[in-house]
């Protein structure tokens, strides 16, 4: 080969190789963040389905019941244990799949994580204990599962005025 077919191959190097060196790089980059994305979102909720067994562990909590059941002083204590590595794992879950903007794939695991947090925040024992639950977690967080809680009790209390359907 010549020196100008060497050349015109390096040209075609430049202008096809490298571009396309880049978008691949690019794209196992973004493959390997929503990897990391789904890993997280995976174990969290193996985090939390851990929870559930706990609670069903403590079924005499009644902690999947609508009303919230009379408690002796020792089933409180063990409610309110239950409810701080709850609260804990809503504020992990938070720190580590809710931000601003999120994509569509983001949102949707978000959306399950804010499911979850909306079904406690609907329980008014949950929600009287809350303020005592969240001091000293993440201001962002705190201030997020807050807002939910309002806007489940506020819900909560126009389906209780609401007349029943016959």
């Amino acid at each position: 080969m010549n020196i100008e077919t060497w050349e015109l191959l390096s040209y075609v190097v430049t202008v096809i190789g490298l571009p396309l060196a880049i978008l691949v790089f690019l794209y196992e980059q973004r493959k390997e963040r929503d990897n990391e994305e789904e890993e997280v979102y995976q174990l969290l909720s193996d985090n939390y389905q851990d929870f559930l067994k706990v609670a069903l562990e403590n079924a005499d909590l009644r902690l999947f019941s609508a009303a919230a059941p009379q408690l002796d002083e020792q089933q409180q204590e063990r409610a309110v244990i239950l409810f701080n590595m709850l609260v804990s794992l809503f504020e992990r879950a938070y720190l580590l799949l809710y931000e601003d903007g999120m994509s569509v794939r983001q949102a949707r695991r978000w959306r399950s994580w804010e499911d979850y947090m909306g079904e406690w925040c609907r329980r008014t024992d949950f929600r009287a204990r809350l303020p005592t639950l969240l001091r000293g977690e993440d201001p962002d967080f705190l201030a997020y599962i807050t807002s939910l809680a309002v806007r489940e009790e506020a819900a909560a209390g126009l389906a209780e005025s609401m007349p029943a359907k016959r």
